[in-house]
């Protein structure tokens, strides 16, 4: 389960995923350099030719190849969502998982059209397939794919896919999304076909309670206004609305007590126990103007016990330019300490972002006045990874 958002303004668009897995699956994020197209590359299951990459901050579960959501040096993002169709994955040989789709569409591209271009000519070459979770499910996937002034829906079933641009803003879940007014579709679907038939239909009221939260967010903020802050406040809605937005005043919502068959304790940032949780979060300004620097801030585990640390994805290629703490498992171990602590103890979360609000309200902060200062930015990374994983740490002690 997933929740994944864009917002396309004039000059800039607004990209944020929070990334639901398995409470005890560890999630990185880190800065992967360029790389030559020499050779092959091997993702999660297949050997395939070697085409080069480009400079890219992925989030990705450690056993795992490919990556939840990212983005690339030339500003796009892709985020991706796991849904049930009639074709059952389990049935399909090994092929390429989502997760491949994702990294290596951020890899190969340099706009939202060309990384489009590229995960659906792989549909056609590779195939989809292959278990995409610890407990060895296959799934298929729909994606976001975003740049500074356009953005694509993508959903798949094996290798049929449909896709559809956006205009304005956007959210997906974990159901198919389009009907018949897809534009660009695989060669095997009939024109004005029904995407939504690929549906097995499974009850996805679930899912549908986090799409409705997040389209009437969207739906209350004009793209072109939208904040990176008030998108961080969305991505902690426990069930009751947005809170916690950095640098504001408002009081801490404990994580829902528990999962009814109305599916009340279904939100966005998941906490259904022992099952599926955010286990990574990310939100991205990329700005048209090539002179103003991308901007992404990642918080390490559950968005309600995290700070979104910030980072400049222009610089990745960079050494030093990226907060090295997020790609290091002790922050998010200990991150995943205090969801717990929370989990156990709503009444906690209080105490935990008493320390942890100003914090990253002083990051934010201190990352503004940095924009147009990339020479500075190397040493605040490092600093501001030491600062987070240093409270975590007292926290969860």
């Amino acid at each position: 389960m997933c929740d994944t958002l864009c917002a396309v303004g004039h000059d800039h668009s607004v990209f944020a995923k929070n990334s639901d897995r398995p409470p005890t699956e560890v999630q990185l994020v880190a800065a992967h350099p360029r790389r030559s197209g020499v050779g092959t590359l091997d993702t999660q299951y297949l050997e395939i030719p070697e085409r080069g990459a480009v400079a890219t901050v992925l989030a990705r579960p450690t056993w795992l190849w490919g990556a939840e959501h990212g983005v690339n040096e030339h500003r796009v993002a892709i985020g991706n969502e796991r849904i049930s169709t009639k074709l059952d994955a389990a049935t399909l040989p090994d092929g390429l998982i989502g997760m491949d789709l994702v990294r290596l569409g951020l890899e190969r591209s340099r706009t939202a059209d060309e990384a489009l271009d590229v995960m659906t000519g792989l549909l056609g070459e590779c195939g989809q397939g292959g278990a995409a979770d610890p407990h060895g499910e296959a799934y298929f996937s729909s994606f976001l794919i975003v740049d500074p002034t356009s953005a694509w829906v993508l959903e798949t079933a094996g290798t049929t896919w449909a896709a559809e641009g956006v205009a304005g803003s956007r959210a997906i879940s974990n159901q198919i999304s389009l009907r018949r007014d897809w534009t660009r579709g695989s060669d095997d679907l009939v024109a004005g076909a029904d995407f939504e038939a690929w549906s097995d239909r499974i009850d996805s009221s679930g899912a549908g309670r986090r799409l409705a939260a997040s389209c009437a967010f969207l739906g209350a903020h004009d793209p072109d206004q939208l904040a990176p802050r008030q998108v961080v406040a969305h991505l902690r809605d426990h069930g009751h609305g947005p809170w916690g937005l950095p640098g504001g005043v408002s009081v801490p919502e404990p994580p829902p007590a528990e999962l009814r068959p109305d599916f009340t304790g279904i939100s966005v940032c998941m906490h259904v126990h022992e099952y599926m949780t955010t286990t990574s979060s990310m939100v991205a300004r990329l700005p048209a103007d090539p002179e103003a620097p991308a901007r992404a801030w990642v918080a390490a585990g559950s968005p309600c016990v995290s700070v979104y640390v910030p980072l400049f994805p222009d610089a990745t290629d960079t050494a030093g330019a990226f907060p090295g703490a997020l790609a290091d498992e002790a922050l998010w171990q200990h991150s995943a300490q205090l969801r717990n602590r929370v989990e156990r103890h709503p009444e906690a979360i209080g105490t935990i972002r008493a320390v942890l609000d100003p914090i990253e309200a002083e990051l934010w902060e201190e990352a503004d006045d940095l924009v147009g200062r990339p020479g500075r930015w190397a040493a605040a990374a490092a600093e501001w990874g030491r600062r987070v994983t240093d409270a975590a740490i007292r926290l969860s002690l």
